[in-house]
């Protein structure tokens, strides 16, 4: 049996920092599926399918990665995965309270377990909404964006 984490998130967008997390995270898994979150209450500055084709495009040499879109609650995507873990990255304390407490339900309410990676420290100020105000204001963010290839700056466009 394959042992399956689930690394989710909005991933809006995908940064250097989430990049890292599923670097390190490899290693401890036989497949891992990034679930790019949908949620009808929220505003996004890239649709969910913009978001998961520029990760899709990023991991397409690791067949070890698979990227889907959800939209229901994290332990039912995980259900419908196989997974036996979720796969979350911490930067500070605050989330680490967050995590933790989601990480309690998600056990009490789905039976699966969390694992924290806490991001090494050249991405501990790197957050998605870091990256989206640097784009809105016109700002260079490519150095917060992972490249599919060494070298090559990651573009992210709308379909």
């Amino acid at each position: 049996m394959k042992r399956t984490g689930i690394f989710v998130g909005s991933f809006d967008p995908f940064t250097t920092g989430h990049h890292a997390i599923v670097r390190r995270a490899l290693p401890l898994f036989d497949r891992i599926v990034i679930g790019v979150g949908f949620n009808e209450r929220k505003k996004y500055m890239y649709s969910a399918q913009t978001r998961v084709k520029a990760i899709a495009r990023l991991y397409a040499d690791e067949p070890k990665v698979e990227v889907k879109e959800y939209s229901d609650l994290t332990v039912d995507f995980a259900r419908r995965e196989g997974a036996g873990f979720i796969i979350k990255g911490v930067r500070s304390i605050k989330d680490f309270e967050y995590e933790r407490e989601q990480a309690d339900i998600n056990r009490k309410i789905g039976g699966i377990e969390t694992i924290l990676l806490y991001a090494e420290p050249e991405y501990e100020s790197v957050s998605s909404s870091m990256v989206r105000e640097l784009i809105h204001f016109g700002k260079d963010a490519a150095e917060f964006l992972p490249a599919p290839e060494q070298g090559r700056k990651t573009e992210i466009k709308e379909p």
